[in-house]
């Protein structure tokens, strides 16, 4: 099945194709154009700069991904489009420019949630990972504990109460001076620090549900750096950088490990934005081989949004019989 898929839930816009057959995917094309530069220049994304920039790229991008797959518009079986969760005005210009083309090629529209094709993405390059399975999906804008029962049915079961961990990294960043997106920086900058040097509080809520709550993190390391700024005294990003870091990562790895002796699971799934941390990464892969759990996280290229991880969502909503009509919608938050 060929499927052209569009995302712009945030500040990338993409298109891809895909060639789905059962586990066997091929992502013929995945193009993207990155809104980066425009918004560093305001310290984070401006939701009405990146629903008109999405507007300008979509068009160009969606037959550059028809052309470097070598298709066209008739051979394409259907039409898919992230229509939830994200910034509300960028996400109506892919559901609405995903729409028209749909229609007008009279093509099946497919409506698929941001969060479920990010966790899909771990399909692209692993044929063997198959739920039901626990999913993490971690980024600027989401952090939940899934429950993946099957490919389309989701089940959140733990969230964080307030700011997401890759809004943590990123505003922490700037207090810092570091320029958007900040979270890549301070990966890097992790490597170099001494991630024993400052005692952060746990993002993992001090209860028995699996929620995290990154505000009291991301203000205290705000009240650190302030507190060092006031007394004259220099700031090491590195250890900033590194303690933070070790705090989310351990704070993340305790509500999973809970998850799974809830669940049962033995397969566990990274997916966003955040998936791409490489400290994270490690301290996943730790606990995965002491666990005996089978790991899968992404590659690099797949972590952050795409339209190839819509693509085959897309694919198991449509075996579902999840196809919409001219009345879809975008959703800010489902």
């Amino acid at each position: 099945m060929l499927i052209l898929a569009i995302e712009s839930s945030c500040d990338e816009t993409a298109a891809a194709v895909a060639d789905i057959d059962g586990s066997k995917v091929n992502i013929k094309s995945s193009i993207i154009a990155s809104q980066i530069d425009i918004h560093a220049l305001y310290g984070g994304v401006v939701p009405e700069i990146a629903s008109r920039a999405h507007a300008e790229a979509l068009s160009r991008i969606t037959y550059e991904a028809l052309d470097v797959a070598k298709v066209t518009l008739k051979e394409i079986d259907a039409v898919a489009v992230s229509y939830a969760p994200g910034l509300i005005g960028a996400l109506l210009t892919g559901v609405n420019f995903a729409k028209g083309l749909a229609f007008a090629n009279n093509k099946p529209l497919i409506p698929v949630n941001h969060i479920k094709g990010h966790i899909a993405a771990s399909y692209i390059e692993n044929d063997k990972i198959k739920p039901p399975f626990l999913a993490l999906a971690a980024s600027g804008g989401h952090t939940s504990i899934i429950n993946v029962k099957n490919y389309t049915e989701f089940e959140t079961i733990g969230r964080t109460r307030d700011d997401a961990v890759g809004e943590c990294f990123d505003k922490i960043a700037r207090v810092m001076g570091i320029p958007y997106p900040g979270g890549a920086q301070m990966d890097k900058l992790a490597s170099e620090g001494n991630k024993n040097a400052i005692k952060f509080p746990s993002a993992a809520v001090n209860d028995d549900t699996l929620d995290y709550s990154f505000s009291g993190l991301k203000t205290a390391a705000i009240n650190h750096l302030h507190n060092l700024e006031q007394k004259n005294e220099p700031i090491c990003k590195e250890d900033v950088s590194a303690s933070l870091t070790k705090t989310i990562v351990e704070s993340v790895i305790s509500k999973l490990e809970k998850a799974i002796d809830r669940l049962g699971y033995n397969t566990l799934v990274v997916a966003g934005g955040v998936a791409a941390n490489s400290h994270l990464r490690a301290g996943l892969k730790e606990f995965a081989e002491q666990n005996n759990i089978t790991l899968a996280i992404p590659s690099l290229k797949y972590c952050g949004d795409n339209a190839a991880m819509i693509a085959v969502q897309a694919y198991y909503e449509f075996l579902e019989g999840n196809v919409a009509s001219t009345d879809l919608n975008a959703v800010a938050r489902p």
